[in-house]
């Protein structure tokens, strides 16, 4: 069994702030698949990551839903893209998706669940859910040594914001 993290989020900014603090340590080909229902704060977290992913404020983070995939350019590229409207994952042969999964940049895949068979062996996987209005769980499981590694690294950091009134 991978090993796995079990967290828990009071709030969005919680969230947020994961998410920057696990974009400060991410590297150059890494994946991150997030999971969970409309809501639970995938987008959230994106937001958290590609921040910590040194891209500016200058730059709107929003869900590329229709889109499929939004690109930043922080100090490393970053490339966020969204599975929601995705029913099988044959309808990306054309997307090019192996470029990104097996690219320079950071990949960051919100609705993972609906190609996880395409995702890289080693890769980092985020299941967000609801346990009431504003607390989440985020379950964290590493697929590979590069992610064990990573994990271990982010959760030993504290979490620290100033939470908005």
């Amino acid at each position: 069994m991978p090993p796995s993290v079990l967290l828990s989020s009071e709030n969005p900014e919680y969230t947020f702030q994961f998410g920057k603090n696990l974009g400060l340590h991410l590297a150059s080909g890494d994946v991150v698949g997030l999971v969970g229902e409309l809501g639970a704060g995938k987008t959230t977290l994106t937001q958290g990551i590609v921040r910590g992913l040194g891209v500016g404020e200058e730059h709107y983070i929003g869900s590329p839903t229709f889109t499929l995939i939004n690109e930043y350019r922080g100090r490393i590229p970053v490339y966020h893209l969204d599975f929601y409207r995705i029913e099988t994952p044959q309808e990306l042969v054309n997307l090019g998706l192996e470029e990104y999964l097996y690219g320079e940049g950071v990949v960051v895949i919100e609705w993972a669940d609906k190609i996880e068979t395409l995702l890289p062996k080693e890769h980092m996987m985020i299941t967000l859910q609801y346990v009431d209005r504003t607390v989440r769980t985020l379950e964290i499981v590493v697929h590979g040594k590069r992610y064990a590694e990573l994990l271990e690294s982010v959760v030993r950091e504290p979490i620290t914001f100033e939470p908005q009134v």
